[in-house]
């Protein structure tokens, strides 16, 4: 398949992943793949563009599947207040779990430590963490003029196939949780990234903590 013919999401997503691979370097003692200082930079850039710009699936696309399920759009200035009210509950509700909320615009970002979600190397849901997301779940519920991206993310440590799996597992288990909490599934999508799409440095512990996320994204379905 030609470049031409494919999404602006699929051709970013590849100039994201290559823009990540090259600048990983491998540590001469350890033998730990990490990505540079300098890339960190122009990727977090561009992460910061995807993560609050395109949508999974494309925009048209998705808000005519939910018009279609007879759940409507929104429209002129109500778009506003909605996510706004929104976005204040979602606030209410994670303060002080580690949740970040994250707005821009229209758009919300929920970012989720995977410290907080899951358990070392698993894709289970933590019981701690399930009356957050259940509360999550309700205002989503509540709000169903949006769509939802659900983005899994791990640190470098292990391989890139083994991250890969592992993000889309992750991705995964909590668009399912959202499903069983009443999300209507037709407005969700997911995406695991591996270790292609760091917020901070892999060479710190801290910043590994940081990399090992999970990302709910909440946008209007727009008319028109």
């Amino acid at each position: 398949m030609s470049l031409r013919s494919q999404s602006p999401f699929a051709l970013a997503g590849v100039a994201l992943a290559a823009l990540a691979l090259s600048g990983c370097v491998t540590d001469p003692e350890t033998g730990n793949r990490r990505i540079s200082k300098a890339a960190i930079g122009g990727v977090g850039g561009a992460v910061g563009g995807y993560l609050l710009g395109d949508l999974l699936g494309g925009r048209n696309d998705r808000t005519e599947k939910i018009v279609g399920a007879g759940i409507g759009a929104l429209a002129g200035a109500g778009v506003g207040a909605y996510m706004d009210a929104q976005e204040k509950k979602l606030r209410e509700q994670t303060a002080g779990t580690g949740v970040d909320v994250v707005r821009e615009g229209d758009e919300l970002l929920l970012r989720m430590p995977s410290g907080i979600t899951f358990a070392t190397d698993q894709a289970t849901v933590q019981p701690q963490f399930q009356t957050t997301l259940d509360q999550v779940a309700s205002t989503l519920a509540e709000y169903p003029k949006t769509m939802i991206d659900v983005l899994g993310h791990t640190d470098s440590d292990g391989s890139e196939a083994y991250n890969q799996a592992l993000s889309e597992r992750r991705a995964q288990a909590v668009a399912n949780y959202l499903g069983r909490r009443g999300v209507d599934p037709i407005r969700i999508a997911t995406m695991g990234y591996g270790e292609t799409r760091p917020v901070a440095s892999n060479e710190t512990a801290a910043g590994k903590a940081q990399n090992r996320r999970v990302e709910i994204k909440i946008v209007p379905a727009v008319e028109g």
